[in-house]
């Protein structure tokens, strides 16, 4: 599988809810080089990019299973715990769900990491496009 990078970032809840206002209001507007994806903290993002879930990355990459039944097989983990796992990484953008007569089938969109984030860091800045929160 080819690496697929996700520019990931890490900012307050009240300051993502002024970024998020600032561009509806058209006062900012977003660099393709920012994140898409973005973390309250950096405990949520160990939460969901966890070593077992990359393991499960792995798995889903290498095996290819056609179902969410087939993955419980392959990890020994229950189907309810996938499912929850699965659809947390979905909402993130890190993997895919498929239906497919019927069937879940797991699909991995994102295989790399790049994090953004620091003491200082409430929003990407850009010279000709700036924001002050």
């Amino acid at each position: 599988m080819k690496t697929k990078v996700m520019k990931v970032g890490i900012i307050s809840k009240e300051d993502y809810r002024k970024r998020t206002i600032a561009i509806a209001k058209g006062e900012y507007k977003p660099s393709k080089n920012e994140p898409k994806v973005w973390f309250e903290s950096v405990k949520s993002m160990a939460q969901v990019l966890s070593n077992d879930n990359q393991e499960l990355l792995k798995i889903i990459i290498q095996q290819k299973p056609g179902s969410i039944s087939d993955l419980e097989k392959m990890t020994s983990r229950k189907k309810s715990n996938l499912s929850r796992t699965l659809k947390t990484l979905e909402r993130y953008g890190v993997v895919a769900l498929k239906r497919e007569r019927g069937k879940l089938i797991p699909e991995v969109k994102a295989t790399d990491f790049n994090i953004q984030f620091g003491l200082h860091y409430s929003h990407p800045i850009n010279d000709s496009n700036s924001l002050t929160l």
